[in-house]
């Protein structure tokens, strides 16, 4: 059934969460040209420790997302973030954007500073895993062993990009089979 042309003309106006697809190794810099005209963004980034060819080593801060940006905007406003420089595309399907969830990016958010993360391969397969307790709670997930850790993937299938975070066995639940094909 269609959605009513008032619905969309309320989803057009309403700011909310989208993935925009950057440059590569641009990210920070689009991050700075969205704060100067005041678009509401968000770049996660994670520590790495990079050893130079000079053996100096170097704490670095990256994109967790290479190539994303999220910002937070009215769908009728796409137009300014599409005109900064080095900004590709907004991600979405049939030429209109795909609003993210205000939960995954919120939890995203408020999450980082407190958990240990790394970009991680976005993966289809595997056990999935909902987080039981703490500022993830209710995310859900692929559940990982790597080097003895314990570690859950978290993916945004939209931009199709996962984030490793590592977490206690005691605060993850396998996710149902039947609640797996009853979202699909």
């Amino acid at each position: 059934m269609p959605i009513p042309r008032a619905a969309h003309a309320q989803f057009d106006v309403v700011p909310q969460w989208f993935a925009v697809y950057t440059t590569s190794r641009h990210e920070k810099t689009i991050a700075e040209h969205f704060a100067l005209r005041e678009i509401e963004s968000f770049l996660p980034l994670y520590r790495a420790q990079r050893l130079w060819k000079n053996g100096c080593r170097m704490d670095l801060q990256l994109p967790l997302f290479p190539s994303y940006i999220f910002v937070r905007i009215a769908a009728h406003k796409r137009v300014r973030v599409l005109e900064v420089p080095g900004v590709l595309s907004l991600v979405g399907a049939s030429g209109r954007p795909a609003p993210l969830p205000e939960s995954e990016i919120e939890a995203l958010r408020s999450s980082l500073p407190f958990v240990k993360c790394e970009p991680h391969p976005y993966l289809v397969i595997g056990e999935r895993v909902r987080i039981r307790s703490g500022s993830l709670e209710g995310m859900e997930g692929v559940l990982l062993r790597k080097k003895g850790l314990l570690r859950v993937v978290l993916s945004l299938d939209l931009i199709m990009k996962s984030v490793a975070v590592e977490v206690d066995a005691e605060n993850v639940d396998p996710v149902p089979t039947f609640a797996r094909h009853k979202l699909a």
